[in-house]
């Protein structure tokens, strides 16, 4: 491999969740093929994350007293973003080796910066979501369950092809594009449905490329910050906004899960639905009377 230029800001937000983003940032250092700038946002803070943080020398940080969500959290480390592409990273993940160089040689590959990239999750338990893409193989579930050697050992041979639909972390755009769709949509704070609301922005300027690169793995421990949060009615949201649910943008614009072949295609064709013209309506009743909304 030849050296490259770093080129990524990686984005990583947290709240409380002090083991998780230690082994997250450890694996980062020690797993990359090259140097990236790393930018924690520090929700609260007060398991002693920030006062860790302080004493890192590479790591450059924001903070704030409340957790002020995904979206804010993602959008305020922009200003601190120096490298041409930005990476946005959950803070318990786990990168494998050499995760950057196999989302290197795809950007290099593509030849211009209409994309949007995502790593492919090993996690330990399957999800009951259709639209979801992942390598299910149990190397623990938490920090102190985390069995890291047998991971390294057969992390190559968990294979798995270039996929279509990339739309969640670890996901790369590059910040020119990031900054033309005005990053995460703040409305859908704290964060739920703000990764298909982005990439909706993304199709919307002419993004056509949202590849999974299958050689690019990364562990999962699964929703260690999510399930603390009171969560955003995000997937009325999404359809109120867009005039589609997010399901049918996943399956019929972004064609999630199938095998990567090429630019998606603008000519989409979405069967007809009489329910989800019922669902809109409704979802516009409850966005305009539902004042927690």
């Amino acid at each position: 491999m030849t050296p490259m230029i770093s080129q990524f800001s990686i984005i990583i937000p947290t709240w409380n969740n002090l083991p998780y983003l230690k082994l997250c940032i450890e694996s980062i250092r020690k797993n990359s093929y090259q140097k990236h700038q790393i930018i924690v946002y520090a929700n609260e803070g007060i398991d002693g994350t920030i006062e860790w943080i302080k004493n890192q020398r590479d790591i450059e940080f924001l903070s704030s007293e409340k957790n002020a969500g995904i979206c804010v959290a993602v959008n305020s480390c922009r200003a601190l973003v120096k490298a041409p592409y930005i990476v946005y990273m959950n803070d318990d993940m786990y990168v494998c080796p050499n995760w950057d160089w196999e989302l290197h040689k795809s950007i290099e590959e593509i030849g211009h910066d209409r994309f949007m990239l995502s790593s492919t999750l090993i996690e330990p338990r399957a999800v009951k979501n259709s639209n979801y893409i992942s390598i299910v193989k149990d190397f623990g579930d938490n920090t102190n369950s985390f069995r890291e050697d047998d991971l390294l050992k057969s992390y190559n041979e968990l294979h798995k092809n270039d996929w279509c639909g990339a739309s969640w972390p670890p996901s790369v755009v590059s910040t020119r594009v990031w900054d033309i769709v005005g990053g995460y949509s703040i409305e859908f704070s704290p964060g739920m449905y703000s990764d298909p609301d982005f990439s909706m922005k993304l199709w919307k300027y002419g993004v056509r490329i949202f590849k999974g690169i299958g050689k690019s793995k990364v562990y999962h421990f699964q929703s260690k910050s999510t399930g603390k949060v009171k969560k955003n009615n995000g997937n009325e949201m999404f359809l109120f906004k867009w005039s589609i649910s997010a399901k049918v943008f996943y399956i019929y614009f972004l064609q999630m899960g199938k095998d990567y072949h090429g630019p998606l295609k603008d000519n989409v064709k979405i069967p007809f639905n009489k329910r989800l013209g019922n669902t809109l309506k409704r979802t516009y009743r409850n966005l305009v009377f539902n004042s927690s909304l």
